[in-house]
């Protein structure tokens, strides 16, 4: 493999000069609500170092059929996370921060959060996880002549609409969870072009809502759209400020002062792109976690409509293909999770991180199409898959290879699959990817997950320096870009990333034919995971 390394050479504050940038408030702080964890990071606003972080863990919800996180669960785990930050600071540097120069959310884009016009919620939050929209979205697609996938949150009004959800007729706004959280802290009531993209189509000339879209939507259901849906703001505009009120909702010990200001809040998919650098055409990113999804910014729109591909932005606006897989992770780290108990049962405990490394490093050794075997991670539906429901599935033929390092590689090889497939339909389009950036856990491991990543796309992958620190480091560094009049690509380029180290992994020809062989297996594989679904 080609593993290149493109050292920093920043030079780093010690101890008394970050101190002294938290007594004097010249940081941002960001916090992210994540699938399974919601993570707080506190950076100085001029280095753009990591000061402290802060964490909780969480997991969504399957009720009635949908999944859902409740909102208690939601200010339990913001409340832990910013406890946690605190405490972080003053274990390294002795001083518990009371204010800081700017703050900043993101979270899960997409998904549906109703409410009165008093601020009731009269739903449950559903998430994007949720497959349930198949009418609305199709009826959207062929209104609007755009793609409108799933999860989206305007096709979450619209299914309420058409199944005459119970009190869908007193919804006065509705907004993402990072909207949600904002408007508490801050009492605005505003999202960032990029999460707002999520909900209903952006027009990245004027970098708001679509109007034209709009009219057409509103001829169409009879209702006012507009006044429903959270102002847009773009990367570097003020969103207000932290309120008494959202003060004390961050932290009940009273500590924390309100005044700080807040940039736009941003979705998931945003905040990666700003945490790989990667918001200028001809080049993209990799986001893994409990989903899995692409981000590839344009030169030029694409020829037709992809149900494959959502159209969004940037946190600046600039128009963004994204392949978006409800799938990531999570069915790889329950292999694992087997493991590290068979481990314990053998008498030889190892740390999580010890037997991630030990089975990645094993799939190294394995045949470059994985030796026949398959690896299905749908624990919940996929469109791209074209299926409504997950089953996870490991498949092999009575000729498959049947090995240790086999089964890791199509495990890892299984994450990407999806993603492969709508990758694909980009190509197919003619948009050429100079690099992508990759960022999520399953990277950690140095050259193992990067490598087939590269292969499955066959185009170089990057892992930074500050890749594992993920969308709560990206919301940060967009709060501390907060005023700049700058555009965000040069801002990150010049100021952010200039001296940053980075891994490049550079696509070996072994590995992108093996992938290949593997991909045509697993697009023919489907029928068999349909058939799961529809047996058990």
């Amino acid at each position: 493999m080609t593993l290149r390394r493109d050292s920093g050479t920043r030079i780093r504050r010690d101890s008394a000069a970050k101190l002294e940038a938290i007594r004097s408030g010249r940081t941002a702080l960001g916090i992210e609500l994540g699938s399974t964890r919601i993570k707080a990071c506190l950076i100085d606003a001029d280095t753009h170092e990591v000061l402290a972080t802060g964490f909780h863990d969480w997991e969504n919800r399957f009720e009635n059929r949908l999944w859902t996180y409740s909102l208690d669960a939601v200010w339990t785990g913001v409340q832990e996370a910013y406890a946690g930050l605190v405490g972080d600071a003053y274990d390294r540097y002795g001083s518990r921060p009371a204010t800081f120069g700017a703050m900043g959310i993101s979270a899960m884009m997409h998904g549906y959060l109703p409410f009165d016009g008093a601020g009731e919620l009269l739903a449950p939050f559903r998430t994007w996880r949720n497959t349930n929209t198949g009418a609305a979205a199709a009826e959207l697609t062929e209104l609007l002549g755009v793609n409108i996938p799933l999860r989206w949150s305007i096709a979450h009004l619209r299914q309420a609409q058409l199944d005459a959800e119970p009190r869908v007729d007193e919804v006065r706004f509705f907004t993402t969870l990072a909207g949600y959280v904002h408007w508490q802290l801050t009492g605005r009531r505003v999202l960032g072009v990029g999460d707002a993209s999520g909900i209903f189509p952006i027009d990245s000339l004027t970098r708001d809502y679509d109007q034209s879209l709009i009219e057409r939507y509103d001829a169409h259901t009879g209702g006012d759209l507009r006044a429903m849906l959270p102002e847009v703001l773009v990367a570097g505009q003020d969103a207000g400020s932290l309120t008494a009120m959202g003060a004390a909702l961050l932290d009940p010990t009273g500590t924390l002062q309100p005044g700080i200001a807040f940039c736009p809040p941003e979705g998931d998919a945003g905040t990666g792109m700003v945490a790989t650098n990667a918001v200028s055409p001809r080049t993209g990113n990799v986001s893994a976690g409990t989903s899995i999804f692409a981000m590839v910014v344009l030169e030029r729109p694409l020829a037709e409509v992809h149900h494959e591909l959502d159209l969004v932005t940037t946190p600046a606006g600039d128009a963004v293909a994204m392949v978006h897989c409800n799938n990531g992770a999570s069915e790889l780290a329950a292999w694992v999770g087997m493991f590290a108990r068979f481990a314990e049962a053998s008498g030889t405990p190892k740390s999580a991180d010890a037997v991630f490394e030990t089975l990645f490093r094993e799939a190294l050794d394995g045949e470059p199409d994985a030796g026949g075997l398959l690896a299905y991670n749908h624990l919940a539906g996929e469109p791209i898959a074209g299926t409504d429901e997950g089953r996870p599935l490991f498949v092999r033929t009575p000729d498959s290879r049947f090995t240790l390092a086999n089964v890791m590689r199509a495990q890892l090889y299984g994450v990407f699959g999806t993603l492969a497939l709508g990758m694909q339909v980009l190509a197919d389009e003619g948009v050429t990817i100079e690099r992508m950036f990759a960022h999520g856990g399953i990277f950690r491991t140095a050259g193992v997950a990067q490598r087939f990543l590269a292969g499955a796309l066959n185009a170089p992958v990057a892992v930074g320096d500050t890749a594992s620190e993920g969308g709560a480091w990206g919301i940060a560094v967009l709060a501390a870009f907060l005023g700049s009049d700058r555009p965000l690509g040069d801002h990150l380029a010049e100021r952010v990333f200039a001296d940053t180290g980075i891994r490049v992994a550079d696509p070996l020809p072994e590995d992108v034919a093996g992938y290949a062989a593997y991909l045509d297996r697993y697009r023919a594989g489907i029928a068999v995971e349909s058939a799961a679904i529809a047996a058990l």
